[in-house]
């Protein structure tokens, strides 16, 4: 007979943690999903500013570093474009990455301030789609970032601050050759 109540312990015990575990699984998939949502949100709504950002300043002061070392505004501009692609299609999607030193898409020679402009908007398109389509069970993978283990999540919200990092630089840019820059944009 002991054997038995303990055999229904077992059982209840089991059954117990599969129909709480059920629960979590479903937390933590509806947490991805509202995560992915808070942030491609937030790409959409950094779009938006980095382009208002890039109209303001004039196509004839896109080569303007704030000093000989730095990159150029327009140099900032495509360096964004570049790590949003890295991020997003190869540290996210698993496509082969590009190499700055030869690649040609992200390299603001020789290009208007127009198509600078078409090839950011394409870019955080190409990233949106990606991300839109994720399989959020893997945002809890991990790889190397310049030698440091992170996660997919992680590496969403370092784009995310990379991106920032380099319009700060341009919203610096606009103050320094006497433009305003357009009102900030809240959740990006």
């Amino acid at each position: 007979m002991s054997s038995n109540i303990f055999n229904l312990k077992n059982l209840l015990t089991i059954s117990c943690i599969a129909f709480f575990s059920s629960f979590n699984t479903s937390f933590n998939a509806q947490d991805n999903n509202d995560f992915i949502n808070d942030f491609i949100e937030r790409l959409e709504n950094s779009r938006s500013y980095l382009i208002l950002v890039a109209e303001t300043m004039p196509e004839d002061k896109y080569n303007f570093k704030a000093s000989p070392e730095s990159l150029s505004f327009a140099d900032n501009l495509m360096h964004i474009g570049f790590a949003i692609d890295w991020h997003s299609q190869s540290l996210l999607g698993g496509r082969d990455a590009r190499d700055w030193k030869t690649d040609t898409i992200y390299k603001s020679n020789n290009k208007s301030k127009k198509e600078m402009i078409a090839t950011i908007d394409k870019t955080f398109d190409d990233a949106i789609l990606l991300i839109t389509s994720f399989d959020t069970t893997k945002l809890n993978d991990r790889l190397d970032y310049f030698g440091l283990n992170r996660t997919k999540r992680q590496i969403c919200l370092l784009l995310a601050d990379h991106i920032t990092h380099h319009r700060g630089q341009m919203l610096v840019y606009l103050r320094l050759n006497n433009l305003v820059p357009p009102r900030y944009v809240l959740f990006q």
